[in-house]
């Protein structure tokens, strides 16, 4: 996906970034894969090592521009390579990629390559300190978020992060964020859809979802990947115009927010910088 100000490259389901980036309806819980908070109140994302399970890198710097594979295995609490993990929202791996100014952010779904490696084609274009996070669950396991360092040679220019605004723009749509995040509380937030100034109310299914929604607290980038209220197949919730969700994160701060949806083919990534009070 090529839009706007160095996000992802929408290549093996990676998204191309628009920097400064349903209607719900009926009861239902909110559904929290991946919620900020991991055993003892320590945010998601921030340790390499959780619970037995190690995630272990073998590619720990790219150069700028082109494309290049980003290899990894994860390590279980037997130091043998994990080769058996459950699906969840239809892939064994979800690898989120992002600058660690907040102003790129890609997601993209590794392969096996054999010997428990894992394997994913980057296009990174600009130089910079990275951060990976790989969210998955062993079979029979807790669902983990790791995360590991990236460099990127090169020029490297740091950009400020975007400032607060409730609208993202992106490739011809504008997303509305309503709601506010609130430090260790679930609060809702809505995000409204629309093209052209008319709402969208046909959303296609994405991974299981009307919506992804990623939120990283700048400084430590303290990760939180939520999903929203309901699902395609539950009979009550709409494709559109807004996508619920509830979200907690984990202290005040400046986050970046970044929804993942899917309309007329093609997914997108808007994306927010929000302030938790």
């Amino acid at each position: 996906m090529n839009e706007s100000a160095n996000v992802g490259h929408h290549q093996h389901h990676a998204h191309q970034g628009h920097a400064a980036g349903h209607e719900h309806h009926g009861q239902h819980g909110h559904a929290g894969a991946h919620q900020g908070h991991g055993a003892g109140g320590v945010p998601q994302g921030l340790q390499i090592t959780k619970d037995g399970y190690t995630f272990v890198p073998e590619t720990t710097r790219l150069a700028a521009g082109g494309v290049a594979d980003y290899r990894f295995r994860i390590l279980g609490p037997d130091g043998a390579a994990l080769t058996s993990l459950a699906e969840v929202h239809g892939k064994k791996i979800h690898l989120i990629v992002v600058r660690r100014d907040l102003t790129g952010f890609w997601h993209v779904h590794p392969v096996e390559v054999g010997g428990g490696a894992w394997s994913v084609p980057l296009e990174l274009a600009e130089a910079g300190e990275y951060r990976v996070f790989i969210d998955f669950q062993p079979e029979g396991g807790p669902a983990l978020t790791l995360g590991a360092d990236l460099a990127v040679a090169g020029d490297y220019r740091p950009r400020p992060v975007p400032e607060v605004a409730a609208v993202s723009a992106v490739d011809g749509y504008e997303v509305e964020l309503g709601g506010a995040l609130v430090a260790g509380q679930a609060n809702p937030l809505a995000l409204v859809v629309r093209r052209d100034g008319a709402p969208v109310t046909d959303l296609q299914p994405y991974l299981g979802a009307y919506g992804h929604l990623v939120a990283l607290q700048l400084g430590d980038l303290a990760y939180l990947h939520v999903h929203p209220d309901g699902s395609p197949e539950d009979g009550v919730t709409r494709p559109g115009p807004e996508v619920a969700f509830h979200a907690e994160v984990p202290g005040p701060g400046t986050y970046r927010l970044f929804l993942d949806f899917k309309h007329a083919g093609k997914v997108r990534t808007a994306q927010f910088t929000a302030v938790a009070e």
